[in-house]
């Protein structure tokens, strides 16, 4: 057996990335539980909302938009189009792009699920001092933008 050198002491809590993965986590949960009725992962609620933002962008877009790969937006599209929640429509200047709009039943189902995914945003601050939220919302919104670029799917400024 190879002499190993001793590796330094680190513990997972107090490693940022490993917080911030735990807080991912837990975020899902919390937004599950806020919108179970509505049967909508927090992928396909931010595809929809991005969509519906801005009416007419192409996959590509959308998954910049988004933070996703280009791939695994596809697959989220699929299924929102199963749904009727979302539809794709040939690009009049290329016929190989497709233009994502949101359906009347997306529309309707967005309308109804924003005050549930709310409840679930307020309730991962919950734990901080309603003061200290916004300057929490600042430092986090400056780490990822920060990072940006060493995300495999990093998202487009602004």
């Amino acid at each position: 057996m190879p002499n190993r050198k001793p590796l330094p002491p680190v513990t997972l809590e107090t490693q940022p990335g490993h917080q911030i993965r735990r807080l991912q986590q837990i975020a899902v949960g919390l937004f599950m539980e806020e919108t179970a009725a509505f049967d909508l992962t927090p992928v396909q609620f931010a595809a929809l909302a991005a969509v519906h933002r801005q009416p007419g962008m192409d996959q590509r877009t959308l998954a910049r938009t988004i933070g996703f790969d280009t791939s695994t937006t596809g697959g989220v599209i699929d299924r929102l189009e199963r749904r009727a929640l979302m539809q794709r429509h040939a690009s009049p200047d290329d016929r190989r792009v497709r233009l994502l709009t949101v359906t009347p039943d997306g529309e309707t189902l967005l309308a109804a699920i924003v005050p549930c995914m709310l409840r679930a945003q307020q309730r991962i601050l919950e734990p901080l001092p309603e003061a200290d939220r916004p300057r929490f919302m600042r430092m986090l919104v400056k780490l990822v933008e920060g990072n940006n670029n060493a995300s495999r799917a990093p998202t487009l400024p602004g």
